[in-house]
């Protein structure tokens, strides 16, 4: 079916800070694929559903160089130059030059590795409850929970040192945020970059057991490692705070769900990847066709751009039954959240590890946790952002 989508809708119903806009939904609705013009005038495509999102993802015809992306959904920018990735900047990158980058880092992040951590992020969670729980019986979870939980958990991976975190952090916060101006974008960007290549070098002169300096003996050189840098620290530490926040809040407005993983711990990593599938923070990509391609009964020309709506691919009733429920109980694995193909996320298995074990201490600790605001007043991030999540979270308990 041929179907057209008129705008990029980028506000949320009332009432329905989980779903994704119901604009796309109702695409997704009349078809997986619909047609897309840009402001610039572009004509392009937005892919809605599951099956066609994960065939692109998986199709090296389909480019993720920046120097390609050079339409954007809610912004004519006229007719721009877009540089190349810097080097080490591998997710704007593809083949070979990907692998290149991404290869040294496989077996830093594997399965076995990232368990090996629990203990450790059980240790930076307890310490953060514990702070919460003498400053209570109220907190703002995102920053006395969510952010810095992953955030030292990232930063000890890779040997920043732990008094440089608040920094650090800061940036992340500007240049991912969505509400930053372009020139605080910049100026956030060039610091961090600053920041990492000063990192580096004191790797070169003291190497320590991290991540970071596992790499020196690589032939990878200092700009290329300081690009890696931030991508690992910004994957790292922006979207597992999102989902400690936004899986908080979901919880909270399902009770019947919260009460089934009360009862049932075991149930923590499926409701880890239910939380995952239902909240899908990053809502979305882009790939650029390098060639002619038939996909969904078109053919998407050489040059097109294509918006890929990882948020209603994971809500694609073609592939998961009541898929606007939360449902901790649910089956049906394979979603796309950490995307899919050869840009899948490098650091889920440490997103996992992080969430299995904050999302059970967390009620564990605070039984009576409740939402300190009605749930309309919750401060939600702006949905021009990379990732979607909440600002704030006002929590109380019993004392």
């Amino acid at each position: 079916m041929d179907h057209t989508l008129a705008a990029m809708p980028t506000t949320r119903r009332p009432g329905c800070p989980f779903d994704p806009p119901q604009e796309l939904v109702e695409a997704r609705a009349q078809s997986p694929i619909s047609r897309f013009t840009f402001p610039d005038g572009h004509q392009g495509w937005v892919v809605t559903g599951y099956d066609l999102l994960r065939q692109v993802l998986a199709d090296p015809r389909f480019s993720s160089r920046r120097e390609l992306m050079k339409h954007h959904p809610l912004i004519d920018y006229g007719d721009i130059e877009v540089p190349p990735a810097p080097p080490g900047e591998f997710l704007l990158m593809d083949e070979p030059q990907h692998s290149r980058y991404r290869k040294p880092l496989v077996g830093k992040f594997t399965v076995r590795r990232m368990r090996l951590l629990t203990e450790r992020v059980e240790q930076v969670t307890a310490e953060h409850l514990d702070a919460m729980e003498k400053a209570g019986p109220a907190a703002d979870l995102v920053t006395a929970f969510a952010k810095p939980i992953p955030a030292i958990v990232i930063c000890e991976l890779l040997g920043v040192p732990y008094e440089d975190r608040g920094r650090f952090q800061h940036n992340i916060d500007l240049f991912l945020g969505g509400e930053a101006s372009d020139e605080e974008v910049g100026a956030a960007y060039v610091e961090t970059q600053q920041y990492l290549a000063e990192l580096v070098a004191a790797k070169r002169a003291h190497p320590t057991d991290d991540v970071l300096s596992d790499l020196l003996d690589s032939d990878l050189t200092d700009e290329e490692l300081q690009g890696m840098a931030l991508i690992l620290l910004s994957a790292g530490f922006d979207t597992t705070a999102n989902m400690l926040a936004l899986g908080t809040f979901a919880l909270l407005q399902h009770p019947d769900q919260l009460a089934a993983l009360r009862a049932d711990p075991a149930r923590t990593d499926q409701a880890v990847e239910e939380l995952l599938r239902y909240l899908t923070v990053a809502k979305q990509f882009f790939r650029v066709a390098l060639e002619d391609v038939e996909l969904g009964g078109h053919t998407v020309k050489a040059g097109t751009t294509l918006i890929l709506s990882l948020s209603t691919a994971n809500r694609d009733p073609e592939r998961y039954p009541n898929p606007h429920v939360l449902d901790i109980h649910r089956q049906d694995g394979g979603h796309l959240a950490f995307s899919h193909g050869i840009h899948q996320c490098l650091g889920q298995q440490l997103a996992r590890v992080e969430m299995r074990v904050a999302f059970p201490a967390l009620f564990n600790r605070f039984p009576t946790l409740r939402l300190a605001v009605p749930a309309d007043q919750v401060a939600l991030r702006p949905e021009t952002a990379d990732l979607y999540g909440v600002k704030s979270l006002p929590v109380t308990w019993d004392a």
